[in-house]
């Protein structure tokens, strides 16, 4: 394949002259990951689990690619980025496929399980980042007419993957990509007035959810249905691609009174139970009684709501070492993309950065009631294999850009 013929091999670990690591970033990933593999342990310590020793497997590979990729020149990708996107997308259409994607949990078809289960929505934001970086570099932005043919091109591209996303279902991650794309525009010097009507148009998407929700809950409660043993009668009856436990997460957050406060919104409950219940100072390390005695269910304590363990546990002061820890990987990100060397490696560590705000903010508020609850999980510190690999090649990225980044 001429593909293949013209890979150079020795170029993908080229070596700059300048040996010199960021160094900020990776001691915060490193206290960032130490607090995932404790929490996890302590989320699951009354049951003895072993997850916490499978995170650790996890970080060690991430912390080779971490490092395989900070050694690579970031612009390699610029020339092979239309090929990690195409096989992005061939992943997620294999994930929809019976007998090739496997069902976890609500009927959803999100991994691909070849001895080890992976899934492919997490490449997929990693794909939709190259495709993005690439087409902005290439083109020329300025008024929305002059920038029409890329935005349609852009449009397509990531709009593609995010259907794809959507119908396993995984709503979470399909949402996490616009806003990266979104921030990769706004620095391209793309008129504020995209971005005006952009936001236009996800209020009327919203108005169109709250509406459907709405009609959902008429429906269920004009036929006597129940909102979760009766999940999906609705669904029928919606041109909207939502499944109903969708549906009644919107509705939990939104009337939480209406929802079974023991059903539907029984995590977001107990989350913000054991959030104000921290204190200070906290209960404790392996001390929380939320998790330890159920109440915040197992299934979820270790992954999607372990900042909640983190707040019960070590109080205030723990919470915000957490999320000043994360502050620095931010500020640092949005450094490292002021130092680049080009166009490609600015989009490159903003999006990266972009990526990781959004899980962050997310992910912590909805474990304090500020959002719905959706399953997106907080980087380096909720358990997950393909989560752990993804952050820690995102991150390497950024490595990449600083150490090829211009002289100053």
């Amino acid at each position: 394949m001429k593909f293949l013929r013209n890979l150079d091999l020795a170029s993908f670990f080229k070596l700059t002259t300048r040996e010199r690591f960021d160094r900020i970033t990776p001691v915060c990933i490193v206290l960032l990951s130490l607090f995932g593999v404790f929490f996890i342990y302590s989320a699951q310590f009354a049951r003895d689990g072993t997850q916490w020793r499978q995170q650790l497997l996890y970080l060690a590979l991430g912390s080779i690619l971490y490092l395989a990729t900070s050694l690579l020149d970031y612009r390699i990708w610029l020339r092979y980025a239309h090929w990690v996107y195409l096989a992005g997308i061939v992943l997620l259409v294999l994930v929809l496929i019976p007998g090739i994607g496997t069902t976890h949990g609500m009927g959803a078809r999100r991994w691909i399980d070849i001895g080890v289960a992976f899934q492919p929505s997490e490449f997929a934001k990693v794909s939709v980042l190259f495709i993005t970086a690439a087409l902005l570099t290439g083109s020329k932005l300025g008024s929305v007419a002059d920038s029409l043919q890329v935005l349609i091109k852009l449009a397509l591209a990531v709009g593609l993957p995010m259907l794809l996303i959507i119908a396993e279902p995984d709503l979470g991650s399909a949402l996490v990509i616009a806003p990266m794309v979104f921030a990769m525009l706004f620095v391209s010097n793309l008129s504020l007035r995209f971005f005006a009507g952009a936001l236009g148009v996800f209020a009327l998407l919203v108005g169109i959810v709250a509406l459907d929700v709405w009609r959902y809950a008429n429906y269920m409660d004009e036929n006597k249905l129940h909102y979760f043993r009766d999940r999906g009668a609705y669904e029928s009856h919606s041109w909207l691609p939502l499944r109903d436990y969708q549906r009644n997460r919107v509705l939990a957050f939104a009337l939480p009174d209406k929802i079974d406060p023991t059903g539907i919104g029984w995590n977001s409950r107990q989350s913000l139970i054991s959030v104000g219940s921290g204190g200070l100072i906290g209960k404790g390390w392996t001390e929380g009684t939320q998790a330890k005695l159920g109440y915040l269910p197992p299934a979820v304590a270790h992954n999607d709501f372990i900042f909640s363990v983190i707040a019960e546990e070590k109080g205030f002061l723990g919470s915000i070492t957490v999320v000043g820890l994360f502050g620095v990987v931010l500020w640092n990100g949005l450094r490292i993309a002021g130092l680049a060397r080009d166009r490609f490696g600015a989009l490159l560590a903003l999006g990266v950065t972009a990526l990781l705000a959004v899980h962050v903010f997310v992910n912590i508020a909805m474990t304090i009631g500020l959002v719905p609850v959706k399953g997106i999980p907080l980087p380096f510190i909720s358990y997950g294999g393909t989560f752990v690999l993804s952050c820690c090649l995102l991150q390497g990225l950024v490595q990449s850009v600083y150490r090829f980044r211009r002289d100053t």
